[in-house]
């Protein structure tokens, strides 16, 4: 009772004021590619966004209190990821000198065939993700072997980081062990299992025709149409220069088992970085002043070959703060969307359209993806719309299954592509490649929305209560609700 007192009691922008902080922001983005052409300056275009929707609000009857509690409201969201991130730059640069990456490129190049390069990162990083359950620590691992296999290979790096990205996201979305996976569950009141089990009718099929686009994407690869004079100078120049052994896979290994049983992810990343470290001092001969430089600053590589100095100079945490400070905008943003009501006045515009399953399966993917591109995150964009529309799948007594679905085959999968969210920053930063790049090459992540879309246009696959042998489907007090007359 307390919450809707406060709900009705706080002030509240008006539509127009909602939109047009939306529209400024659109403009500006637009402006910035399209007319600028300055793809990597999002910070002032987000900043302005910002000055924007604080004006907006302070018109709406907010105080400036209320206005920076917003944006540090989204400063707290993102400081767990940002350390996260932070440690992903060591990681990578303590990994280029402990041998790590350079064995995993080195092993890569003399394994894989490039006509099946493409369809190979999509299965090992859905494997990856889907046993740890977190598609940034796919990326920051087998994500970065493979920019850099794919380098060697001659194959575009944003056709690489598209392939990269389909393939982490599947794991990350259907694994038992995912913060996503089990944040949609709870939201939608939906049993874990069942959760997953409704995933599959959408994210299997988008899987499948991404494995199928990439397979025959590379065909066009073919090992005797490439010339392999850079290849053999990135073996001989990684050979004559790290020991190259199956030994420096203990680090990742190490990754993966403890992803796998659940430690912190910040935890994963800094025991990563000092498996890392120890190995480059102790097996490259590295020494512990230069291994801390590498660590803060990047590594450096010096063989005086082109091929391999370009793709093995880089890491570092400093290297992250680019990515960093555009998450803490990004988020700010979002954060100051979010608690001066203005996603929640667009939100309730679109909630006009859920009368029926149809409307309502379209509004939430909608939804979702408008949150996740103006919010930039993807844990704001299952969770509002998400609780919003929970009494909409009640009434229509279609199961939290579906709903939990829906909450990630619009908002889990699509935060890749925001170049200015936390997973599209994260991308950008870990795989050096612009979203704006890789975003038509990552198929799962268009093709799954346009299967949950194209299942409520046709009402397939959208249980009710009943049609399927699902756990209990609400709570009893919402069971109870959902009952006719």
């Amino acid at each position: 009772m307390s919450r809707t007192t406060t709900t009705e009691t706080d002030p509240r922008p008006s539509l127009l004021g909602a939109a047009s902080c939306i529209a400024f922001l659109c403009f500006m983005m637009f402006a910035q590619i399209f007319i600028l052409g300055e793809d990597w300056v999002t910070h002032i275009s987000l900043i302005l966004a910002i000055v924007v929707c604080a004006i907006v609000a302070l018109l709406s009857g907010f105080r400036w209190h209320d206005v920076q509690k917003g944006i540090l409201y989204g400063c707290e969201i993102a400081m767990l990821p940002m350390l996260i991130l932070m440690m992903v730059g060591v990681l990578v640069a303590s990994w280029i000198a402990s041998g790590t990456i350079p064995s995993l490129v080195y092993y890569g190049l003399t394994l894989i065939d490039p006509s099946y390069f493409l369809f190979t990162a999509v299965i090992v990083c859905s494997i990856a993700s889907l046993v740890t359950g977190s598609s940034w620590t796919t990326a920051a691992t087998f994500g970065v072997a493979f920019m850099g296999i794919g380098g060697g290979l001659e194959i575009p790096p944003a056709m690489t980081a598209g392939a990269v990205i389909s393939g982490a996201i599947f794991g990350d979305k259907i694994s038992p062990v995912s913060d996503s996976t089990n944040l949609a569950a709870g939201i939608a009141e939906a049993n874990l299992f069942d959760h997953i089990r409704s995933m599959f009718y959408t994210t299997g099929p988008a899987l499948i025709l991404s494995v199928i686009l990439f397979f025959f994407i590379g065909l066009g690869y073919q090992s005797d149409g490439i010339d392999t004079t850079q290849t053999d100078q990135l073996l001989q120049g990684i050979q004559a220069n790290y020991s190259v052994s199956l030994f420096a896979f203990l680090p990742p290994l190490i990754v993966v088992v403890l992803a796998y049983r659940r430690v912190n992810a910040l935890a994963v990343m800094v025991i990563g970085s000092l498996v890392g470290a120890a190995m480059a001092v102790g097996v490259q001969g590295v020494a512990i002043g230069d291994m801390m430089n590498y660590m803060n600053y990047g590594f450096v590589s010096e063989t005086g070959i082109e091929a391999v100095d370009s793709l093995l100079s880089r890491g570092g945490l400093q290297e992250m703060m680019w990515t960093i400070s555009l998450g803490f905008i990004g988020l700010s943003l979002g954060g100051l969307l979010e608690k001066t009501r203005m996603l929640e006045v667009l939100l309730d515009r679109m909630g006009k359209l859920v009368s029926h399953s149809r409307g309502l399966i379209v509004t939430h993917v909608v939804a979702s993806l408008a949150t996740n591109l103006f919010s930039a995150s993807q844990y704001i964009a299952i969770i509002i719309p998400g609780r919003m529309l929970v009494p909409a799948y009640r009434r229509l007594r279609i199961l939290p299954s579906v709903c939990s679905r829906t909450c990630e085959d619009s908002a889990t999968v699509t935060s890749p592509l925001v170049p200015w969210g936390l997973g599209g920053a994260y991308y950008m930063g870990v795989l050096d490649v612009s979203a704006w790049d890789y975003m038509g090459w990552t198929f799962l992540a268009l093709i799954t929305p346009v299967i949950a879309i194209l299942y409520a246009m046709f009402n397939v696959f959208i249980w009710r209560e009943g049609e399927r042998n699902d756990v209990n489907a609400y709570e009893q007090e919402h069971r109870e609700t959902a009952q006719p007359g």
